[in-house]
């Protein structure tokens, strides 16, 4: 699944960029906030201002009707030779908070200073089983 160099990439770097799919067809992508624990990668959908409910978020609603999800983890230099990604492919199911054990909140406020303020105990969370994951580049 996850090789020590990909974990280690993906613990490096803070922002990743979550891919869905509506019932369409259509492909929806939203940079997120993430956490990888084991084999699993938890997004908190967190107090950033939204304009609607976090239940109707479009990429929750996908993954309501289509569980199979990307996310992509990349560095972008000017100098090419240090260019890197990891994709992960699994399956996301949208979960509460409160189902989980205490030590995701405590890994995404370690990692996050933002979330150390936020009440994240009664917040959503996508959970993605990795399934599988490639990468490119100089992820070392």
């Amino acid at each position: 699944m996850l090789s020590i160099d990909q974990e280690r990439f993906l613990n490096h770097h803070k922002i990743a960029h979550l891919a869905t799919v509506d019932d369409k067809g259509h492909p929806h992508v939203v940079p997120v906030c993430f956490v990888l624990l084991g084999k699993t990668i938890y997004i908190v959908l967190d107090d950033k201002p939204k304009t609607v409910d976090v239940m109707s978020l479009k990429r929750v609603r996908n993954i309501s009707g289509n569980p199979y999800v990307s996310l992509v983890v990349d560095h972008y230099e000017d100098d090419w030779e240090k260019l890197g990604w990891v994709m992960i492919r699994g399956q996301a199911m949208v979960r509460e908070v409160s189902e989980l054990n205490e030590e995701v909140i405590q890994l995404l406020r370690s990692r996050y200073t933002q979330y150390r303020t936020m009440n994240l105990e009664n917040r959503v969370l996508i959970v993605i089983e990795v399934e599988k994951a490639v990468s490119w580049g100089k992820i070392k």
